[in-house]
């Protein structure tokens, strides 16, 4: 038993947890001083979010399998292409069937169904109009009948589900009540969280043509409107929470999160050199974050990629750990 869990956890992507995680405890400190704050419906709501974070990357892959046999990613990392690990591995390599896996999606949603019924009785109605419009985005990110993630939206669609619907529920989930500060602090975290898979979508964009894959990225066509774009989702969260503490909304303790900019500039130039095929030094700076096993990044000869990649992650990491720390202390 404990084998299959680990098995089924391991295909979820559990590394992928902090995605949700760290808006959700962010939601938790900006409630933590509401009148109606309870501890409890807290760590109900990110027991749940996990659980349906989950059954929807499960779901994800059930859909793309279906789709192509998650075959043609493979192909392309064979052929030599700059290309992302190929998804389903553990239903190519017949480690596990298309039926266990529906079964596993079913379990992980039906967990997080009872989290979200417990958190209805208390906090209302409200609740479940937000796990409805979270759930109905998630299966029809790679699923039907909208399948917007093949339309290019699916990086905007991570935003938002990862950013406001979250927060927003997880906020309503602690305190009892929506907040317009939060739900401004949540569009700049959502910006973050896709900053992170459109930066992906960038270096991917080869092989994604290849494929036939449309992302946001590929939507922009150009390299000036893609690289704007880069740009509003690594800058706006500053101007967001500056913006905040300005208006008199949050504390000016807030700002704390600005010594992230020489991170968040470093990673644009670094994003706008990649799109142009400019050469960048490879090597990690302390500013840039923590880089785990690089010596093993550095003999894939995938650096290229990881040193962005991990710079995304880690902007946003910080960005909701200093906002986190801030809002339980103030």
């Amino acid at each position: 038993m404990l084998k299959q869990i680990k098995f089924w956890l391991n295909n979820a992507r559990y590394v992928s947890l902090p995605q949700s995680l760290l808006p959700c405890l962010l939601a938790i400190s900006l409630a933590s001083g509401a009148p109606d704050f309870s501890w409890g419906l807290s760590i109900l709501a990110v027991i749940g979010v996990v659980l349906a974070h989950f059954g929807m990357n499960l779901a994800d892959d059930y859909f793309d399998y279906k789709k192509d046999n998650g075959n043609v990613r493979e192909v392309l990392a064979d052929a030599g292409m700059r290309s992302r690990i190929a998804k389903c591995s553990y239903l190519t390599s017949g480690e596990a069937t298309v039926k266990q896996l529906a079964i596993a999606i079913a379990v992980y949603l039906f967990l997080a169904s009872i989290c979200g019924g417990a958190i209805l009785y208390y906090r209302g109605i409200n609740v479940l109009y937000i796990a409805l419009i979270a759930g109905f985005l998630g299966i029809n990110y790679s699923g039907y009948p909208l399948r917007l993630g093949y339309y290019g939206l699916g990086e905007l669609l991570i935003g938002i589900m990862f950013g406001p619907l979250l927060m927003a529920g997880v906020y309503l989930s602690a305190s009892g009540e929506l907040s317009e500060s939060v739900t401004a602090i949540s569009c700049a975290v959502g910006f973050l969280v896709m900053n992170i898979v459109y930066t992906h979508a960038i270096m991917d964009l080869e092989p994604d043509k290849a494929i036939g894959k449309m992302t946001l990225a590929r939507l922009f066509a150009k390299r000036i409107p893609m690289l704007l774009w880069s740009a509003v989702c690594v800058f706006a969260p500053f101007i967001i929470i500056s913006a905040l503490v300005y208006l008199g909304m949050i504390s000016t303790w807030n700002l704390l999160v600005l010594v992230l900019l020489p991170m968040a500039i470093g990673l644009f130039i670094s994003v706008c050199k990649f799109a142009y095929n400019k050469p960048v030094d490879l090597n990690p700076k302390w500013w840039m974050g923590p880089m785990d096993m690089w010596d093993k990044v550095k003999a894939a000869g995938i650096e290229w990629f990881m040193i962005r990649w991990y710079m995304c992650r880690n902007l946003v990491t910080f960005f909701c750990l200093i906002l986190i720390i801030v809002n339980f202390i103030v």
